[in-house]
């Protein structure tokens, strides 16, 4: 669908993730290795005028369910607002995906459940290394 894809993650200190930025990055690169035409970065600040930055005319985003849809519009349309030549497009997530988001998944990895198929390989393998850290704490 395009001839370039930037898989980026926006620097956001209001939130408390597993993973520091750079290594959530390098979780990508090691999912995305077989696509030539994928990078991973990261940024702060407006998707908008990273976007510029990067010379990018479209912002791919994904919709799991319809409480993610008016999010994602209200964001669009400031998007639209502040930068009018960058087109979003929106992908819906397959059945299989659709329930999943990053909270659920650590909540029942943390409970001792199967995740296996909810993410990559290479990242089950690193959560389970960072909680049995954790637990050795």
């Amino acid at each position: 669908m395009f001839d370039r894809l930037i898989v980026s993650i926006l620097s956001n200190e209001t939130k408390q993730p597993l993973f520091t930025v750079e290594e959530r990055m390098e979780m990508l690169r090691e999912v995305v290795a077989g696509y030539a035409n994928v990078e991973v970065d990261s940024f702060n600040g407006l998707l908008v005028d990273y976007a510029v930055e990067k010379c990018a005319t479209v912002l791919l985003r994904g919709i799991r369910a319809i409480s993610d849809y008016e999010y994602e519009l209200q964001m669009t349309l400031m998007n639209r607002r502040l930068r009018p030549e960058i087109e979003t497009v929106f992908m819906m997530a397959g059945e299989d995906y659709s329930f999943i988001s990053s909270r659920l998944v650590k909540e029942v990895f943390s409970l001792g459940g199967d995740i296996t198929g909810l993410v990559p390989p290479p990242v089950e393998e690193r959560m389970r290394k960072r909680m049995a850290t954790c637990k050795h704490k």
